[in-house]
């Protein structure tokens, strides 16, 4: 149990090489207002005088003092140990010092009041950085304590006027560590009901599971009745209970008293004053007091220290090889990160990927999307016959007969009319193109973000990838647009009537004619004379402009002006006849019919063409591309310069796994510690009692059970160890 506590001690020092605290240490955190005798009390524990005394603030710097108990000189001496190289009874060492061992305690004083003002300035300033000091002595308990910035009211020097609310924010940012021990200290010249650090304590901690108040100054209280029931902690209660001690007064510091002196005349008070509590008080018991909290307390966080232990190892472990290994074959190295990233922009348009997208479609699945929904669904809203009028149909008609009126409709107005509507199909279908190209982009930034990190390391080679493949797909989109482009015009080119799908003119003809009216039949000549009749009737109606013109080719003396032909318009609102309703819906019919085969086509050719011109070829020439302009022996060393704060980030990483990793042999090295002395202690009460059963004193004999303490049988955390223990003390 004793080596839990420097074992802790240890692990603090090898996180403390690296500048931050990564993992929450258990710890013992001083809090209390600003002379409430903080450093009186570390002074007493310690046993020694070393830290700068004042008026005002004296603590402006988190101060970790780990204290090592060790053997006397003279043991060290005849036992040849480590620290017999520094020939003192006691010493101390800072972090900042390189381990300069200190065994003068007035220049261990000067040392912590010149680092005082280096950091948080000569007048009274604070400031969050930590000091570390370690002392060794034949004399303290193992122990680690953080002694606070005092809590202050009314700023002074060069302090802030928020200076109280930046002292309060560093004590919350210690005892918010579940795994820290809370010293509360309170003055006895004060109301322990308006206590600020029982308050900031309660809290962060409102069970109470890990405060212990502590009472200065007991010779400045009267001894009364209340007195006694705020120590019995009937007036607060603090589940680890409330200790008062006795402090050196200035006049007992002016008379140059020591701290052993001072502990002596501790006692005598309490047994004076307070002799129901004086073996509950005192500095002697709080040192025992706390090794014995932080001991337990310890023990019941190293299962979970080591779980934390073991997921940052994992973590960082991760983390350091995402940041790859320092280049040591620039060739070899060029040729994987260019062969990686084709593969994974191969992978990632077949859908074969490390790293699928699950929020969105990317890819070949974008692809796939754009090809039969985009442009699919695009072509099938196109509707066959929008922007034809039927005025549009008649003009059509006309224009193609000359000046020769016919039968029959002629083709070149279908040609004419079907070649405008086929033209539609050209914008939807470049489109796609470009829709495909830009997710080929998108491609290339999802590679070097998730699938080849090496890329983050050598920024430039970033760029050059990226410039070489957008290149690439640059070349190829004028080529795959004028592939797409002449597709439109192989289907303008030639207008292909005798098609196995398409319906021709005659049984469009048919089909219109058999639904005519039941009492015309299509052999009788009355109805073809009836429909020449009604013909005939309307072009007479429709040459009525011209005939009107014919005859007033002598205008009377009433008209005014001459009738130019080509300024009467055609009439717009008429009736048509039943021939130009027949020639318009077979023109419709027609339009639809060849329009659909086109769109079938296109819809089928243009995903063709663009993974056959634009997709497949880059899959197929990406590789040799990227070879062809980057493996180059001028370009290597500037290719692979690796960016600054990748090579830091990837240092950083190697020391915190290093520290991790020597945190974890640490840690293991106190349960195989444990372990060998629980059983070493078992061994140790067996002999004993054997030999004591021998000489006849019995199991019941005081010397039996005065080497047979509970503290010999201390409880391991883990392991099947502890019900053995059990089972081999209740068999002694």
């Amino acid at each position: 149990m004793e080596d839990l506590i420097p074992v802790i001690d240890k692990l603090q020092e090898i996180f403390n090489t690296l500048g931050r605290e990564i993992i929450q240490l258990p710890q013992i955190v001083i809090i209390g207002a600003q002379s409430s005798g903080k450093s009186s009390l570390l002074e007493s524990i310690v046993g020694r005088d070393f830290l700068p005394r004042g008026s005002r603030m004296m603590t402006r710097r988190p101060l970790i003092l780990q204290l090592v108990h060790i053997a006397s000189l003279e043991e060290r001496k005849q036992a040849a140990t480590l620290e017999s190289c520094v020939q003192a009874e006691e010493w101390a060492t800072f972090l900042h010092c390189k381990c300069k061992p200190f065994i003068d305690f007035n220049e261990i004083r000067q040392e912590i009041s010149n680092e005082m003002d280096r950091v948080a300035g000569t007048n009274k300033g604070i400031s969050s950085e930590p000091l570390y000091l370690k002392m060794y002595s034949s004399k303290v308990l193992n122990l680690t304590l953080i002694d606070l910035p005092g809590i202050t009211k009314v700023p002074v020097g060069d302090q802030p006027p928020d200076i109280e609310a930046q002292v309060k924010n560093m004590i919350l940012s210690y005892i918010s560590n579940p795994n820290c021990l809370i010293l509360a200290i309170t003055a006895a010249n004060t109301d322990i009901a308006s206590s600020e650090v029982l308050k900031l304590a309660g809290d962060v901690d409102p069970d109470g599971c890990r405060t212990l108040a502590v009472i200065t100054k007991l010779d400045l209280m009267e001894v009364r009745m209340d007195a006694i029931d705020m120590l019995m902690g009937r007036v607060i209660p603090v589940k680890l209970g409330i200790i008062g001690v006795v402090n050196r007064s200035q006049n007992d510091i002016d008379a140059h008293k020591t701290i052993s002196e001072t502990v002596q005349d501790e006692q005598i008070f309490l047994q004076k004053k307070f002799p129901s509590l004086a073996n509950r008080s005192g500095t002697r018991f709080l040192a025992k007091t706390l090794n014995r909290l932080l001991m337990h307390h310890i023990r019941g966080c190293l299962p979970e220290l080591k779980t934390h232990v073991n997921i940052l190892t994992a973590q960082y472990q991760s983390v350091l090889e995402s940041f790859g290994q320092p280049v040591q074959d620039p060739n070899a190295t060029l040729l994987q990160i260019i062969t990686k990233f084709a593969t994974e922009y191969c992978n990632t348009i077949e859908g074969t990927a490390k790293n699928i997208e699950t929020s969105e479609l990317c890819g070949g699945a974008r692809m796939c999307y754009i090809f039969y929904e985009t442009f699919g669904q695009t072509l099938e809203s196109i509707d066959p016959l929008a922007g034809l009028s039927t005025r549009d149909i008649l003009t059509a008609i006309r224009n193609a007969t000359g000046p020769r009126p016919t039968l029959f409709i002629p083709e070149g107005s279908f040609e004419l009319l079907v070649k405008r509507q086929i033209k539609r199909l050209e914008e939807p279908s470049l489109r796609c193109v470009e829709l495909v190209h830009e997710e080929l982009q998108r491609i290339i930034q999802q590679c070097s973000t998730y699938s080849t990190q090496e890329l983050l390391r050598f920024p430039k080679l970033h760029e050059a990838i990226i410039e070489v493949v957008t290149g690439v797909l640059r070349k190829r989109l004028p080529i795959t647009n004028e592939m797409v482009h002449n597709l439109v015009a192989i289907e303008l080119a030639y207008i292909n009537t005798k098609h196995p799908d398409f319906v021709d003119m005659i049984l469009v003809s048919a089909s219109f004619n058999s639904n005519k009216n039941d009492t015309c039949q299509a052999n009788d000549p009355r109805c073809w004379k009836n429909e020449k009749g009604r013909d005939d009737t309307a072009a007479e109606e429709k040459e009525s402009p011209r005939a009107s013109f014919q005859l007033g080719a002598y205008p009377s003396t009433s008209q005014t002006h001459a009738i130019n032909l080509l300024d009467v318009p055609m009439p717009i609102a008429r009736k048509l006849s039943q021939r130009e309703q027949r020639d318009c819906e077979v023109i419709c019919r027609l339009i639809q019919s060849y329009f659909l085969i086109v769109r079938k086509n296109i819809q089928d050719s243009v995903p063709k063409t663009v993974m056959h011109f634009l997709v497949n070829y880059v899959k197929d020439h990406l590789q040799s591309e990227l070879v062809r302009q980057l493996y180059k022996t001028q370009l290597l060393e500037g290719l692979l310069t690796e960016s600054e704060d990748m090579a830091q980030q990837r240092n950083e990483a190697a020391s915190m796994l290093e520290t991790l990793r020597k945190a974890s042999q640490t840690i293991s090295e106190i349960r195989e510690i444990q372990l060998w002395m629980s059983w070493k202690q078992v061994g140790k009460a067996m002999v004993s009692i054997g030999q004591n059963l021998a000489l006849g004193e019995g199991e019941g004999s005081a010397t039996t059970r005065e080497q047979t303490k509970p503290e010999d049988f201390p409880i391991i955390s883990s392991g099947p160890e502890p019900g053995i223990l059990k089972q081999r003390e209740s068999a002694v």
